[in-house]
């Protein structure tokens, strides 16, 4: 006689979700990563992974019949999540009160993923961007890759736009000079104080990141191919660098918690172009 298995899954708390995540991570004093909304001890029935938690992301989390949504960056429009300065705001009441409504449970893993060893948002855009075996460098802010052969910045462009699924990039420099040493920045990692060092004494062609200050690095570049330097910038947006690194959280978590649907729920970008 066959004897099958009534073992009845565990429940899981959005705090043991949590607790998970947090592992082994040293958080600063200033950390912008909570519980912004919901309970610690109300028991999870799916999770929704996204890189904002933006109107569209909570319904389609409603829609899977997921109350823990774990994003990136903060629903509310600001880094720390205030919420006093939009108490009469109805795009912010008409948001929480769905939250509040779907007993939605929404955490901001932002300090913890970055603080992943490596760094988990960097590492899900060098995934996506197949760019594993050309790794030569990691540093706390970014990726150095190597490509023996070179590849022009259009190629590059062009490679960037069809991994991620997006419709531009943006450069600054001489966009036809061959690249060999490229370092890779996620998010609003691309200042000139964190970029332009690696211009100057890092030997790199070109700056991949996500968005910075438009007055910095952009303008070093310019005067530099102004100059006849070879030396190049593209910005892919920050949710578009960011977002790979939120899905590969969700692979991880899947595989963590079988027993529980691990959803990650892409937003279009947020500018369309014309």
């Amino acid at each position: 006689m066959e004897i099958k298995d009534m073992t009845v899954p565990k429940e899981l708390t959005v705090q043991e979700i949590i607790l998970h995540l947090t592992e082994g991570i040293t958080l600063p004093e200033n950390t912008v990563d909570q519980l912004i909304t919901g309970a610690p001890d109300q028991f999870v029935t799916g999770i929704a992974v996204a890189f904002m938690p933006t109107q569209q992301v909570i319904e389609q989390a409603i829609q899977d019949g997921a109350n823990l949504i774990i994003a990136h960056e903060s629903p509310f429009y600001n880094h720390h999540s205030a919420t006093d300065w939009l108490a009469n705001d109805t795009v912010y009441t008409d948001k929480r009160t769905l939250i509040d409504q779907a007993c939605i449970a929404l955490f901001r893993c932002h300090d913890i993923i970055h603080r992943f060893e490596p760094d988990g948002i960097t590492d899900g855009l060098i995934q996506e961007l197949g760019w594993t075996t050309y790794l030569s460098e990691r540093t706390a802010e970014s990726d150095m890759v190597t490509f023996p052969e070179g590849m022009t910045v259009q190629e590059i462009a062009r490679h960037l736009k069809q991994r991620l699924g997006i419709d531009y990039v943006r450069i600054a420099g001489n966009s036809e000079i061959v690249c060999r040493r490229v370092a890779v920045l996620v998010g609003f990692r691309g200042n000139g104080p964190v970029t332009i060092p690696l211009l100057q004494n890092e030997q790199v062609d070109l700056i991949i990141a996500g968005e910075g200050f438009e007055w910095e690095t952009p303008e070093y570049v310019r005067d530099a191919a102004r100059q006849g330097k070879s030396k190049a910038l593209i910005m892919v947006g920050h949710a578009e660098s960011e977002a790979p690194g939120m899905r590969l959280l969700a692979n991880r978590l899947n595989e963590f918690f079988p027993e529980i649907k691990v959803t990650f729920v892409k937003e279009q970008p947020v500018f369309k172009v014309f």
